[in-house]
């Protein structure tokens, strides 16, 4: 069994240093966005530019995202060398993730509205649809905060542990 799990900490050791390549490679290709749009072609609108700068923080939102991501995996799943199975740290972990997943939409929606307002408006209620499922997994969300609060409560032990296993982590 201690070598299944070695190998299973192997493979998010894995899936981590992947998002971290993928949030570095997003930040080159966002790099050169950013330039193109700078100091690119000169005879480029300030539409053009507009556009390219927006398809730069949606590149960077997505890599900051893959960077939480990454750290995500490896704090919980490696370092902290547990199992999802308390309460408490079903919420954590999920928390953790659901914060990316929503601000990424945020953003992307927010991104989509100032790209498509003005060019292609037809496209603007696939953008809100972006709004609203970020908005429907922000109220999902704190549905089950507060009912998991209950069930944290029968396992108070739960919460002084990960507490302390935070102290660890962040050293």
């Amino acid at each position: 069994m201690k070598y299944l799990q070695k190998i299973g900490s192997a493979g998010y050791i894995l899936v981590a240093l992947l998002f971290f390549v993928c949030g570095f490679s997003l930040i080159v290709l966002a790099s050169i966005e950013i330039w193109s749009a700078l100091f690119g072609d000169s005879h480029a609108s300030v539409q053009a530019r507009f556009q390219l700068i927006l398809e730069c923080v949606g590149l960077l939102t997505i890599a900051v995202a893959a960077f939480e991501l990454g750290q995500t995996v490896l704090e919980e799943e490696v370092q902290r060398e547990v199992h999802v199975s308390s309460p408490t740290r079903l919420r954590r972990f999920l928390s953790r993730f659901l914060v990316v997943v929503v601000v990424s939409l945020g953003v992307e929606c927010l991104v989509g509205v100032f790209q498509f307002a003005h060019t292609k408006p037809e496209l603007l209620p696939h953008v809100a649809s972006i709004g609203a499922a970020a908005a429907l997994l922000l109220a999902s969300w704190g549905l089950f905060v507060r009912l998991n609060v209950e069930a944290e409560k029968l396992e108070p032990e739960a919460m002084h542990q990960a507490q302390e296993e935070d102290k660890h982590v962040e050293t």
